[in-house]
């Protein structure tokens, strides 16, 4: 199972970006998807998480200016990002919970990560 996360780039203050990930290989279903970032120097932490059903949360810092989805007839997760400031960047890694055989066993997998630079 892989995760292949595309998206990032060069933004100003106020900008847009939209990012996506897909989950390829041996896939039986797909559980809760999401999305984290890492700025230099701090931890990893929780941007956005959406269900298999759809629900989603997300991290207060971002909550009204992020918005996370996910098709899953491609097995792909996006998390469109608006009103970007300095505070935004980071590199931002996608994350899922899968089952490769069925049942009730989940691994979590994560995508290579992808920069995203905020700056005028």
């Amino acid at each position: 199972v892989q995760l292949q996360a595309f998206g990032g780039g060069l933004v100003q203050p106020g900008g847009s970006l939209r990012l996506s990930c897909a989950a390829s290989g041996s896939i039986f279903t797909i559980n809760a998807m999401g999305w984290y970032r890492q700025a230099p120097g701090k931890q990893r932490e929780l941007v956005a998480i959406i269900t298999s059903g759809g629900t989603t949360n997300y991290a207060d810092s971002v909550n009204g200016r992020f918005a996370i989805s996910r098709d899953n007839a491609k097995n792909t997760v996006y998390l469109q990002m608006d009103s970007l400031n300095s505070e935004d960047t980071a590199v931002y890694y996608c994350n899922a919970r899968i089952s490769k055989y069925g049942g009730s066993y989940f691994q979590t997998y994560w995508g290579q990560g992808t920069q995203v630079t905020v700056s005028s």
